[in-house]
């Protein structure tokens, strides 16, 4: 089959895409239990009674994530129900000690919400089916001496499991959808956004059908993605071995897979479970979960502005690009110093500009924690001395270079290095005739008509003044030293 061939079949089918996100909620302790849920510890020190499952012990509900689950799903848009249930998800795994996952199955938190996303080609609203609360399984190491061992440290961290609707039809989009709600949940302050920790990670339905067909075909579900890069890579290559199955007259069967980055394909793990499987019944130990109105009200009167509705104002009220407005709200600590800078009295674009071009280079990122290397006061001062004239934007880097990472003032730091805007109208003539003379070859070719050799002249005038000549003015004396040269020759 020649790639003219792969892409026209590919373009027969439509895929059929749905997520479940699965974000551990910023707690201290344990969905039901007062264990810590701190990464990185020895195995097994985080432990206790109840999240060992042992005979006797019993949950206790954690305030924290539930307040934390009623705040995603405000922000969602779902409705929160004032009652819901938690059920024994029952399944036989060694990093499930109990025997059972502690989940919410056909009375959750939340349903009905939805998410917009943009792929380059506009918004778009991608329902979401449901939010609801469980706890995290433990942790299965393979490769260690001659069997697996568990960690049982994750054992019981909250989650909040995301259900979307079958909305998605690219893998692009489901990327789109993972990083957009990985970001809605990092700016309300209820995932650490650590996903190469396994904070945030997702599952994969997906199903083809040919274009124009409404019944949908049958799931294949990639199992524990914690990318976006890889959720896209993932999904692109099941697509195209489900494509290849189903060109060749083969059924797609029912199954659960996982991911292998390194290899690039996607592997078997088990034929996919229905729901029957995991005889799901009300909790024993857990009365039904009650939420009364007022408390969803607050929660949703305390709802900090979201990454989405931030990027449309930071179009509108500061005529930033769509494109500057993305990169600003991907994380609500750049966000943060944006608004904080341009809210000093510099120029909202220039600043903008500026933290794109060089602080977001030595920015530290792990998660939701952000370091950054100048403060917003640092920055709104050097990008208003710019604006000012009193160094270039070539100085504003040098500048930078020697404020990184210390409390120093702009102002202070082009004082004590000697840096200044060359603006002495008669130094730049001078320098810009003997430039000229030097270069009578060029000068007499721009006068011919190749005009853009200007450009040349312009770097070698700032080369002459390390950088420091004003920029409108030095073109200025070009221009002038340019003409009055040719008209002395013409003259001689």
């Amino acid at each position: 089959m020649t790639s003219d061939e792969g892409t026209n079949i590919a373009k027969e089918w439509e895929p059929v895409i749905g997520l479940e996100i699965h974000a551990q909620l910023r707690t201290r302790t344990k969905l039901f239990c007062a264990c810590e849920t701190s990464f990185g510890h020895p195995p097994n020190v985080h432990t206790c009674p109840v999240c060992l499952g042992l005979p006797g012990a019993l949950p206790v509900m954690n305030a924290e994530a539930l307040r934390l689950a009623v705040l995603a799903s405000v922000a969602l848009e779902c409705t929160v129900h004032e009652e819901s249930v938690f059920a024994r998800k029952n399944y036989f795994y060694p990093d499930s000690p109990k025997g059972y996952q502690l989940s919410q199955y056909d009375r959750p938190l939340a349903t009905g919400g939805r998410l917009v996303i943009d792929v380059g080609e506009g918004p778009r609203t991608i329902g979401v089916t449901r939010l609801h609360i469980e706890e995290d399984a433990g942790k299965t190491v393979h490769g260690r001496g001659h069997g697996s061992l568990v960690d049982l440290n994750r054992a019981g961290t909250p989650l909040a499991e995301v259900v979307s609707e079958p909305e998605l039809r690219s893998p692009a989009e489901a990327r789109a959808y993972m990083k957009a709600m990985c970001e809605l949940f990092v700016f309300i302050g209820a995932n650490d956004g650590n996903l190469e920790q396994g904070s945030l990670r997702c599952d994969a339905n997906v199903s083809l059908r040919r274009r124009g067909e409404s019944r949908f075909g049958t799931r294949v579900e990639l199992k524990n993605i914690n990318s976006f890069r890889f959720v896209e890579e993932a999904l692109e290559l099941e697509i195209g071995r489900q494509i290849m199955l189903l060109e060749r007259g083969e059924p797609v069967r029912r199954q659960t897979r996982g991911y292998n980055a390194d290899r690039r394909e996607t592997y078997l793990l088990r034929d996919k479970e229905v729901e029957e499987e995991y005889r799901y019944f009300p909790c024993p130990d857990l009365p039904p979960l009650v939420v009364d109105a007022s408390y969803i009200e607050v929660s949703r009167r305390g709802l900090p502005e979201l990454p989405a509705k931030k990027r449309i104002r930071y179009v509108a009220e500061f005529g930033l690009s769509e494109s500057a407005a993305g990169v600003l709200t991907g994380h609500p600590n750049i966000a943060a110093m944006f608004e904080a800078a341009a809210g000093l009295g510099a120029s909202a674009i220039k600043v903008a500009n500026f933290i794109q071009g060089e602080v977001l280079r030595d920015a530290v990122v792990c998660g939701a924690e952000l370091k950054l290397p100048i403060t917003a006061a640092q920055t709104a001062e050097l990008v208003t001395l710019v604006e000012e004239g009193a160094i270039s934007g070539k100085q504003a880097k040098a500048v930078y270079a020697a404020m990184r990472d210390t409390d120093q003032s702009p102002r202070a730091l082009v004082a004590s290095l000697g840096l200044a805007v060359m603006s002495d109208r008669a130094s730049l003539e001078a320098l810009a005739a003997t430039l000229v003379k030097n270069n009578e070859r060029q000068a007499a070719q721009y006068r011919g008509g190749k005009t853009g050799l200007f450009g040349f002249f312009v770097g070698q005038l700032m080369k002459m003044t390390g950088g420091s000549a004003e920029p409108t003015l030095a073109r200025a004396v070009l221009e002038q030293a340019l003409r009055t040269s040719g008209s002395g020759e013409d003259q001689q």
